[in-house]
């Protein structure tokens, strides 16, 4: 991770190992203090997190996807020439994020695992601390009022 990159968000802990992070906690949580199950069946189980495994992974798709078109690097510590505002991007301003939320989701529905939903919550504060204030306080630096203007029309989450 090269967090010396001036032209670059100081993000220096990679977002992805907060949500991975989460659903390992959520999965101990749920063996060895207590279990807080679904109270559905293993159908509705199996459609919920299919669906939300879907979604997650077409917003994480749809991004990375439009980062390469364009030729940027995805992660926010590099160099972002421009910013992006169509495909997902015109929906949200963190995508990625958005994606990796409801893929947590969907594999807390999945497992049965009440402790990997309820965690989503907090992650999503980590996420806001640990990169998008950064991310976003670079990008006002670095594009000034076509970026504020972005952030006025768009909003952070959904």
């Amino acid at each position: 991770m090269n967090t010396e990159d001036e032209d670059a968000a100081p993000v220096k802990i990679p977002p992805p190992l907060v949500y991975v992070g989460a659903v390992l906690m959520g999965l101990l949580l749920h063996v060895f203090v207590l279990p807080i199950p679904f109270g559905i069946s293993l159908a509705a189980k199996i459609g919920l997190a299919s669906v939300a495994v879907l979604l997650g992974l077409w917003m994480l798709t749809g991004s990375i996807a439009l980062f390469r078109r364009t030729g940027q690097d995805p992660k926010p510590w590099k160099n972002t020439p421009e910013i992006l505002t169509s495909g997902v991007y015109s929906r949200t301003r963190n995508p990625m994020y958005v994606g990796m939320a409801i893929l947590q989701i969907g594999i807390g529905v999945g497992l049965g695992n009440g402790w990997v939903v309820a965690l989503v919550v907090p992650v999503l504060g980590m996420i806001y601390v640990i990169a998008i204030r950064h991310e976003e306080a670079y990008l006002e630096r670095k594009f000034g009022d076509t970026y504020l203007a972005y952030k006025a029309s768009v909003r952070r989450w959904i």
